[in-house]
């Protein structure tokens, strides 16, 4: 079944602050075998003009992806997430992601297409402080197999 191209527009709640720690940083450059002392020691990035460490670009993907449990979750929407499969994905950043942050991200859903069989989903993630400071600005497109009728042209 086809999703509903009504979402388009939708915006959902914040999600939880989240908290980022030089650990988790820490961890995630880690994780992408980014060996950046920016990363890893704070007066390396002190030195570098930043408050504390700070993380990898792709680190938003942590809250971007907590944000869009919301719109995969949504029963509404009817996305069979068994289906799905990452399409795309983009960061546009207002200032790098740093220790000692307090981050919320407000999740929308920008596009909602049919294309030889299948529905892609364009959902786009404000990431900011707790404060309301932009830090980020994720976009994904996931792509749902095998979901949409047969013949539908975006």
């Amino acid at each position: 079944m086809p999703l509903d191209e009504g979402f388009i527009g939708r915006e959902y709640p914040p999600s939880s602050p989240y908290e980022v720690s030089r650990e988790k940083i820490r961890e995630f450059a880690h994780a992408v075998k980014d060996d950046s002392p920016l990363y890893r020691d704070a007066d390396s990035a002190r030195a570098a003009g930043y408050p504390d460490v700070i993380a990898p670009p792709t680190f938003a993907m942590r809250l971007a992806m907590t944000a869009q449990d919301a719109v995969v979750g949504d029963e509404q929407l009817g996305l069979d997430y068994d289906r799905v499969v990452h399409g795309h994905q983009a960061f546009r950043h207002h200032r790098p992601i740093r220790a000692g942050d307090v981050l919320t991200a407000v999740v929308h859903v920008d596009d909602i297409k049919s294309r030889a069989g299948n529905d892609f989903l364009t959902v786009r993630a404000e990431i900011g402080t707790v404060d309301g400071e932009p830090v980020c600005t994720a976009t994904s497109t996931l792509v749902a197999r095998g979901t949409a009728e047969e013949g539908e042209q975006a």
